[in-house]
């Protein structure tokens, strides 16, 4: 059998045909128990950088009008498409986004406070935007 540390991803299809062909003893499942393990937090960290980035430049949009252009909105809308993609993939992150705001809302007010060069006091310490906001295509700031 092929070791992760070689070759991943045929590590993984060779335990996935494996698996189906009910081949068990041969599997290193503690192994694949920390694979599936990883990808749950691979899917939330995802979803933690989508919202960062979407936080981050809602504020810009909210803050600085007169900058407002196309990549600005490209990026909203690119960061809402990842998110309510990965919220379809899977559900159960929906749980996740209040504290995943939460936390990353502090690093996304920081990133716009040194990229507007706007003054700490423009931007809320507490993230100004519900989830509802944060996830509909229509809203703006």
């Amino acid at each position: 059998m092929i070791a992760p540390e070689q070759d991943r991803y045929a590590w993984t299809l060779e335990s996935a045909h494996r698996l189906r062909s009910g081949q068990l003893a041969s599997l290193d499942l503690e192994r694949i128990a920390e694979e599936l393990e990883e990808m749950g937090r691979s899917e939330k960290h995802a979803l933690s950088s989508h919202l960062k980035v979407l936080m981050l430049h809602l504020l810009k949009w909210r803050h600085q009008p007169s900058f407002r252009g196309l990549s600005w909105r490209l990026s909203i809308t690119n960061a809402r498409d990842e998110i309510q993609e990965l919220l379809e993939d899977s559900p159960s992150l929906r749980r996740q986004l209040p504290d995943l705001i939460k936390r990353r809302y502090p690093v996304a007010r920081q990133r716009a406070i040194l990229e507007t060069g706007l003054p700490e006091a423009t931007f809320p310490i507490e993230c100004p935007f519900k989830i509802e906001q944060l996830l509909d295509a229509e809203y703006w700031a």
